[in-house]
């Protein structure tokens, strides 16, 4: 799918992001899978869970079941090739059991690349399958680059003391049958609005729903993004076609 801001394509995210030099985009605003199906039992340790009838799953087909060392292995080359090819990532991100160990080693492994840390409240959390489990009601959105010894930012659209670092933003249905993770537009129409400057070169190298194709698309940025599952790619396309089209109609 091609128009004069999108150029988003069904393709795997390392391969897309080797096509640009260094410092291409302007932003990165993304979120990985989060390893959901990845499971703990005391005695046995981590293993794999099948999607199946036992348990729900918010990717549809994609298994989302990695062992963690590949689990961390696999974040760390995408942060890597974000980092390198924009000046400032939005890496949205869970906590859960299948991605812990992995996402804390990682927090440390880019700590000299961190520039903030936001919460999103999502105003709601659904109720824990497990007892003795504490619902989870918010997510990470990790901030890198742009000067990260510093906490201010070079290009803040925000007047000091207006913007904190808890984002109260609901969580919405997914737009897409079979993909129950992603993010509602108005997170990312938030990043924008206060990160972000007119005609910025914007990547989302899992581009899911195709929840920041729309915000970029209004917001008039350029967006370059990819989804490697073939039936979410034609979802999105056809979901930003839909909604877009009826937004302008409207």
């Amino acid at each position: 799918m091609k128009t004069d801001l999108l150029d988003i394509r069904n393709m795997d995210c390392m391969e897309l992001m080797a096509q640009y030099p260094d410092k291409h985009f302007d932003l990165a605003i993304t979120s990985p899978p989060y390893n959901m199906n990845l499971r703990y039992k005391t005695g046995v340790g981590y293993f794999s869970d099948q999607i199946g009838k036992t348990h729900s799953t918010k990717y549809g087909k994609y298994t989302d079941n990695l062992p963690m060392v590949e689990y961390e292995k696999f974040i760390g080359s995408s942060m890597d090739e974000l980092l390198r090819v924009s000046d400032l990532v939005f890496f949205n991100i869970q906590m859960i059991t299948g991605n812990k160990p992995a996402l804390f080693r990682l927090l440390g492994k880019y700590a000299d690349q961190m520039k903030e840390v936001a919460i999103w409240d999502k105003g709601h959390a659904q109720p824990a399958i497990g007892a003795g489990v504490m619902n989870s009601r918010y997510e990470f959105i990790l901030i890198l680059g742009d000067k990260p010894a510093t906490r201010a930012f070079s290009g803040a659209n925000f007047e000091r003391g207006t913007l904190d670092n808890l984002w109260e933003i609901r969580k919405k249905p997914s737009a897409v049958a079979g993909h129950g993770a992603s993010y509602p537009l108005g997170l990312v129409e938030h990043i924008l609005a206060n990160f972000s400057k007119s005609g910025n070169k914007v990547i989302d190298p899992f581009l899911g729903t195709g929840t920041t194709a729309i915000a970029c698309h209004y917001a008039k940025h350029h967006l370059t993004a990819c989804e490697l599952n073939g039936d979410y790619y034609k979802a999105a396309c056809e979901r930003i076609e839909r909604e877009t089209a009826q937004q302008t109609f409207l």
